[in-house]
């Protein structure tokens, strides 16, 4: 990174945390000479099993699809992150297929991981060594006995221990990547539990106690501070909480446990909404976080380790807030950085995420009355549910479906579903805070933008995240203002990028009107400053009887040059006629359609997979993405006339 960089980045730490970021570098430089030695252990055993008769409560589907991944996998196959691999029979660990570079060696705080063209992606090489494909051939083995999971485990756990010695090379650097490496090496002992050579791996195997040892060692040394305490941190925490729970072998297991067990419940808390939405406002690190956190305590109840009440109570409220949220086809909002990662992952393709952690959610805390319907099949549920004790909640929980969350700035509007075929219209409005702390990592310069679905199909699409290193210019493109539906003033963004990770300017936004019932008409307004002197304040309204939407932006303040954006999904073909167009997408085998008319004082123009600069793209999942049309609107605000857009579904 550039000296701007760092100047800028330390601009946005407070005195703490650089006092403990400096505690670090000298902790790194004492390391380099002189690593830290595991201890002996002596008469370890892992006791942190399954009860009786939870893999016969795997639905039968969720096996089947679980066998077909790990099938795949013992062949070699994967895709991460867009990219199709055939090299995971036999991985190498350094190597990142996407550039055909291999990370560099030697002391692990010396290789330049951001720098693609010295490492490579750093993301796909980081990704296998998650271990998470392993879990999935551990749980295949505990489903179907079939030895060659096992050992196919167990050869890749060695070859990886032998290629990754303590504190050298790429996979020693990021706490998160430990501390989620750590929760997959608990799962993958406890469902090889049946094999013969399982105590041979683990506690019996001095190379993986020397690893475990410094993973827990390395986590308790370098946690993320201050404004880096995001989802990481809670990774962080929740691996080293897991392990000293479950491979409690060590002197200092005790203090681990306790200090993780005490960093787990404080930025649960501080990273969670009173509402239960995750702070960062990026959904998928809602759900990470939710993920992470109902392990760590499936691991304390194992163990039998209390935890506070506090902990079980952010991880109901994020649960409930999920189900708030949802559409009827059960899909979370698009906001945010999404980086497709996962806390646990045992279950294979086509399992859904969130239906997944609705079931868990259910299991573990019941549900309410006005949750959606869950009909989809996991082997993540019955596992969690069968270590996790139920409790009876000590707090009200919501009597009817929550749409308006304060805190967060976030309002769903809906328009119920009609009989004869006419779906659901969901209307997200986000007028909350721009990120999470004072670099806001995870952010995009998104405010007052709206996202519309018609029956769980983007019609207004959130864009998504794409890429994090090694391509600026699309890193840029996917978190900048005119990347979302919403409003650009003089072809800037609401908020300014100091770097890829870090905001210098946040835009502050205020909701005014919230009314987000679903029969008549649901209204939302809010407005945000990040135009100075100018101010941009945006009007939505839902009609439910109309099935229309109409949205009005006002920019009060000198007159302004004007970008308007609406970004289609991907499933949605177009037809501009100057300031109309007509939208057709199908459905279930059902053709679709609805009316766009668009503000008469912009001229109107539809961009498609354009890529000098780039405009008109939809990222499914971290790093794919595919053209889709934006419509753009140019022209002049001068602070007297709104522009008013009208999306009517027809049918």
């Amino acid at each position: 990174m550039s000296a701007g960089w760092y100047l800028r980045r330390l601009s946005r730490m407070g005195p703490r945390e650089i006092g403990g970021r400096a505690g670090d570098a000298v902790r790194r430089r004492r390391w380099r000479s002189a690593p830290p030695d595991c201890p002996g252990v002596t008469g370890a055993r892992f006791t942190a099993v399954l009860p009786a008769g939870t893999i016969a409560a795997v639905p039968p589907d969720a096996a089947k699809r679980l066998i077909a991944e790990a099938d795949r996998l013992m062949a070699g196959h994967v895709e991460y992150f867009g990219v199709v691999r055939d090299d995971l029979a036999d991985p190498d660990w350094w190597y990142d297929p996407k550039t055909g570079r291999r990370a560099p060696g030697g002391y692990a705080f010396d290789v330049p991981y951001r720098n693609e063209e010295a490492v490579g992606d750093i993301k796909q090489i980081w990704e296998p060594s998650r271990h998470q494909y392993l879990t999935v051939l551990a749980a295949a083995y505990a489903v179907t006995g079939d030895e060659r999971y096992a050992e196919r485990v167990a050869e890749h756990l060695r070859s990886w221990w032998a290629a990754n010695p303590p504190l050298r090379g790429v996979h020693w650097i990021s706490g998160i990547e430990l501390g989620i490496r750590l929760l997959s090496w608990v799962w993958i002992r406890r469902l090889l539990d049946g094999w013969p050579g399982v105590a041979g791996l683990f506690e019996g195997n001095p190379v993986a106690l020397n690893q475990i040892w410094h993973h827990q060692r390395w986590l308790a040394a370098f946690p993320s501070r201050g404004s880096s305490a995001n989802n990481h941190v809670i990774a962080e925490a929740a691996g080293q909480f897991a392990a000293a729970c479950a491979f409690g072998w060590f002197p200092a297991s005790a203090r681990w446990r306790a200090d993780a067990l005490r960093s787990l419940e404080r930025n649960l808390r501080g990273n969670t909404f009173l509402s239960g939405l995750n702070r960062e406002l990026a959904t998928e690190y809602h759900g990470l976080v939710l993920e992470l956190g109902l392990a760590a305590v499936a691991e304390a109840d194992a163990a039998g380790v209390a935890v506070p009440a506090t902990v079980r109570l952010v991880l109901l409220r994020m649960t409930d807030a999920l189900a708030a949220v949802v559409d009827s086809r059960l899909r979370p909002p698009r906001q945010g950085d999404a980086d497709d990662g996962h806390g646990l992952v045992v279950d294979g393709a086509g399992t859904d995420r969130w239906a997944s952690l609705l079931a868990t959610g259910d299991a573990v805390f019941g549900r309410l009355a006005w949750w959606p319907t869950v009909t989809g099949t996991a082997v993540r549920t019955p596992l969690l549910a069968a270590l996790i004790k139920p409790t009876e909640p000590a707090v009200s929980r919501p009597a009817s479906r929550p749409a308006h969350f304060a805190d967060a700035g976030l309002t769903i509007l809906r328009g119920p579903e009609k009989t004869g075929g006419s779906g659901e219209i969901w209307c997200r409005c986000d007028g909350g805070p721009h990120g999470f702390l004072s670099i806001a990592a995870h952010a995009h310069a998104d405010a007052l933008s709206v996202e519309v679905r018609h029956d769980g199909v983007d019609v207004l699409a959130d864009p998504g995240t794409f890429c994090y290193h090694g391509q600026p210019e699309w890193r840029q493109y996917f978190r900048s203002t005119l990347g979302h539906n919403t409003l650009q003033l003089d072809d800037g963004d609401q908020s300014v990028s100091g770097g890829p990770f870090l905001w210098t300017r946040h835009a502050r936004s205020r909701v005014l009107v919230a009314d987000a019932s679903e029969e008549g008409v649901a209204r939302w307004c809010a407005e945000h400053d990040g135009y100075q002197p100018s101010v941009h304040r945006r009007r939505v309204e839902l009609t439910a009887a109309a099935r229309e939407l109409r949205v009005v932006d006002e920019v009060r303040g000198p007159r302004r040059a004007v970008r308007l954006a609406f970004h289609l999904g991907p499933a949605i073909t177009a037809d501009l006629v100057g300031n109309r167009a007509v939208l057709t997408w199908t459905r279930d085998n059902e053709d679709r359609s609805a009316v766009l008319d668009l503000p008469g004082q912009l001229a109107w123009r539809a961009h498609r997979g354009e890529t000098d600069p780039p405009l008109g793209w939809y990222s499914a999942g971290f790093g794919r993405k595919e053209p889709t049309t934006t419509l753009v609107g140019t022209g002049f605000a001068d602070g007297v006339e709104g522009f008013t857009t009208v999306l009517g579904f027809r049918g």
